[in-house]
């Protein structure tokens, strides 16, 4: 009897071992060590992955430094250039109430007929000037060149004059004549301008 109870206990017993909570497992310290270490290494890998890349920046242009302007003074104008007429340049570029630039017949009233004559030894480059407004507010230059002993005879608005010639003389040497004059209607029909070798006249 006592041998058929124990036998009953030690089988229920054993049934209820078998029915109970298993135990947790335990892993060998070789297994943990490999899974830390592959932990590890995925960690490094997912760091690396999300450090952004060094892209290079592209070089920038350093410009240049430019140099700044410099400002030069225009040398003084010398007579020849104040009594030359001006070239059509320099008549844009000029104070519009200069007088020195072409002179605007077309536009400077009444014309006088005259005569210019050269009654120099040489060859004569030369320029009528009104040198300022007449009644019809223009003034200006006109030129003429004329070989020795030359005549032009032309017509111009009235008005104040000064001529000026630059004389190339026949032994090569060169010089220059002027005079000033008053050219109205008041005067003859025909002026003579006479350009000589020292003295622009009119008569």
């Amino acid at each position: 009897m006592f041998k058929r109870i124990s036998i009953i206990l030690l089988g229920s017993m054993l049934l209820l071992s078998a029915c109970g909570p298993q135990g947790t497992p335990t892993l060998a310290p070789v297994d943990v060590n490999n899974t830390a270490v592959a932990a590890a290494f995925t960690m490094v890998a997912q760091t690396q992955a999300a450090i952004p890349t060094n892209t290079p920046i592209p070089p920038t242009e350093t410009p240049s430094p430019t140099p700044l302007p410099t400002f030069t003074l225009p040398a003084s104008p010398t007579l020849e250039q104040l009594l030359a007429p001006p070239t059509p340049t320099q008549a844009v570029a000029s104070d519009p109430n200069s007088c020195l630039k072409p002179l605007n017949v077309a536009e400077a009233g009444p014309l006088k007929r005259i005569r210019i004559e050269n009654e120099t030894d040489g060859s004569v480059n030369f320029s009528l000037n009104l040198w300022t407004p007449n009644d019809f507010g223009q003034c200006g230059a006109l030129s003429y060149t004329l070989q020795k002993g030359g005549q032009i005879s032309t017509t111009v608005p009235v008005g104040s004059y000064y001529g000026y010639a630059w004389i190339t003389h026949k032994n090569g040497t060169s010089g220059t004549a002027s005079g000033s004059f008053v050219i109205n209607q008041g005067y003859d029909d025909l002026i003579s301008v006479k350009i000589k070798n020292e003295v622009v006249v009119a008569q």
